[in-house]
């Protein structure tokens, strides 16, 4: 006999705007429960010390969540000049102590060398994978991982305010960028040492801040149900709270798309390479966002294949 699943087949994104402290994933599993959903995941881990947009994927969107790994983010940090820390934020021990004899030209002129192409040091605190398990795990341990540099892009770097030891700065960047490692570096270059002592993402690709949703507020739209409801499946018991998600595409609509026939859709969705009713911009390996004509439904995302066709990748189980 088959198993009695667990929560409602719930699609789409909600933003959250995570606290200060605890996990991004205990943050996922408390909005899980709040939807009542069968499956969740997040697209990008928050420290316990910072806050801000984590969009979290319900149902069939979690197939789609590595775009969102993959999209530029900014951030809005706070470094303290004169400390350096084991972390490069405020939860670690204090290593190095110095004066602060910097000037704002000085501390323009350093954040400019930041801008752009660059190659970053990942930090031992990442969740960076070595043999299976997060660098922090070994760094927890007193145990230094030899890390190559990446190649990360920051396309802004602002300065908004600078008072005494407290710097606010702005950070648009590219995938992979640690904000803590690039305060710290920023420290180096001043020669005074710095650390991050607040971090917020402000933004992960283009997603509207307005649409973000504290743990309090989903949790008022939870608490509305009638409690005789709340063990209830089906999708009118959550129109409220569902009302506030964003489709599953919306974490691929930079890709290009196509529409597919009723036939042809058959066939994609059961793993076929199709042809396809749009005009054909695309080249080969494009990867593209695939729907239906008929009902106008996403499909999942497809890539173009060398004989002109669109071959699944991800494609979305409707039920």
């Amino acid at each position: 006999m088959a198993r009695k699943r667990k929560g409602r087949l719930v699609n789409g994104i909600i933003l959250l705007n995570k606290p200060l402290g605890g996990s991004s994933n205990h943050a996922l599993q408390q909005v899980k429960r709040i939807f009542n959903a069968a499956k969740a995941g997040h697209t990008g881990a928050l420290d316990p010390l910072a806050t801000g947009m984590l969009p979290i994927c319900l149902g069939e969107a979690t197939k789609f969540s590595q775009f969102l790994l993959d999209a530029d983010k900014t951030y809005s940090v706070t470094a303290k000049l004169g400390e350096r820390t084991t972390t490069s934020d405020a939860a670690g021990e204090v290593v190095e102590t110095k004066p602060v004899n910097v000037s704002e030209s000085q501390l323009i002129e350093a954040c400019e060398q930041f801008k752009g192409p660059i190659k970053q040091v990942p930090s031992m605190f990442s969740a960076l994978k070595h043999q299976g398990k997060p660098l922090y795990f070994y760094a927890r341990q007193g145990i230094d991982i030899p890390r190559e540099a990446r190649d990360i892009e920051i396309f802004k770097l602002s300065i908004d305010r600078f008072e005494g030891d407290e710097v606010d700065m702005t950070v648009h960047c590219s995938k992979g960028t640690y904000i803590r490692s690039l305060v710290d570096d920023l420290g180096q270059v001043l020669g005074c040492g710095a650390y991050v002592s607040r971090l917020d993402r402000t933004q992960v690709t283009d997603y509207p801040v307005d649409k973000t949703f504290t743990m309090e507020q989903l949790q008022a739209l939870r608490d509305k149900i009638n409690p005789e409801q709340q063990d209830l499946m089906d999708d009118a018991t959550f129109a409220e709270l569902d009302k506030h998600l964003l489709p599953m595409d919306s974490a691929v609509k930079t890709l290009g798309s196509v529409d597919l026939e009723l036939v042809a859709e058959g066939f994609f969705r059961n793993g076929n390479p199709v042809f396809f009713a749009s005009n054909n911009t695309h080249q080969e390996q494009d990867l593209v966002r695939v729907y239906s004509i008929d009902s106008g439904r996403f499909l999942g995302v497809g890539f173009i294949d060398e004989d002109n066709k669109v071959a699944p990748k991800r494609s979305v189980v409707w039920e």
